[in-house]
């Protein structure tokens, strides 16, 4: 079977098309597998300072890594294909003044990134209170960190906000007190009330012998005797911890006839005097 001249015609554009493009195909595929390649070496780079480096920074690192080797690559391919970037530059002095301004806010957040890989205020993992939002951090980026809240929402926090806000960190130390406000009816004993506060943070099992419970005879209200419970616990034992000490501090209190009072109201009528609640 032989192949005839005009079907050999038919099949030359097909021929230079391939010809034309199978270099720039070839060096793009060779780009992108030399690219997997440098970007998977530079992450295991970076894995002996793993000890070094705060979870946050390693993250970050990680990122830039993956966002620095992909442009480089989508550069090298685009170049390959004969696009040409001093177009683009010339174009960039028209739009440079526009994106300038559309960059300013993504510039601070970068730069409040790197504030908070410095200070450290906070990594993966730990419970924080950001603008009366509270939750887990769930990831740090060079623009903003995410929260998973304990109701299981994802809420996004540019950096340059966390830089500027009021930022509590629960779960920074190994250890938390948690403080229980309370009062007792006017007729009881303030030393009874002592005792029987330093027993319970003594048989609970998840308060700390050290340091001391806080306890603090803190004053007088309208109908009850005020005072301050603190206690302290490892942190990863807050929800447990919370649940024995309020149980334990109620039922000691009624087994020693101390009294958790309603407010009190004395209503005064002419020459008649009533006691009542409300």
């Amino acid at each position: 079977m032989t192949v005839d001249d005009s079907t050999l015609e038919k099949l030359d554009p097909i021929w230079e098309f391939a010809g034309e493009w199978a270099g720039p195909v070839l060096a793009s595929v060779i780009a992108i597998i030399v690219g997997i390649i440098f970007s998977f070496l530079l992450r295991a780079a970076i894995r002996p300072w793993k000890k070094r480096l705060s979870q946050q920074a390693l993250l970050v690192i990680r990122k830039g890594i993956v966002y620095g080797v992909s442009a480089i690559v989508i550069i090298t391919v685009l170049q390959q294909f004969g696009f040409k970037f001093t177009a683009l530059l010339g174009a960039a002095g028209i739009a440079g003044i526009a994106i300038g301004f559309a960059a300013q806010t993504s510039l601070s957040n970068m730069i409040s990134g790197l504030f908070l890989i410095w200070e450290k205020p906070f990594q993966v993992g730990d419970v924080i209170i950001i603008e009366d939002t509270k939750g887990v951090v769930e990831s740090i980026d060079l623009l903003s960190m995410t929260l998973r809240t304990l109701d299981n929402l994802s809420v996004r926090f540019p950096n340059e906000t966390l830089v500027k806000s009021k930022l509590i960190n629960i779960t920074k130390h190994p250890i938390r007190r948690f403080d229980i406000y309370f009062g007792v009816a006017y007729r009881s004993d303030p030393d009874q009330v002592f005792a029987v506060l330093r027993r319970v943070a003594t048989e609970n099992r998840f308060v700390l012998d050290e340091p001391k419970p806080l306890i603090s005879f803190t004053g007088f209200g309208e109908s009850e005797l005020k005072f301050k419970y603190g206690v302290w616990h490892e942190k990863d034992d807050w929800i447990p911890m919370r649940n024995a000490i309020l149980t334990d501090l109620k039922k000691a209190l009624e087994a020693e006839g101390i009294e958790i009072p309603y407010p009190h109201r004395v209503v005064v009528t002419g020459n008649s005097v009533a006691e009542g609640g409300g």
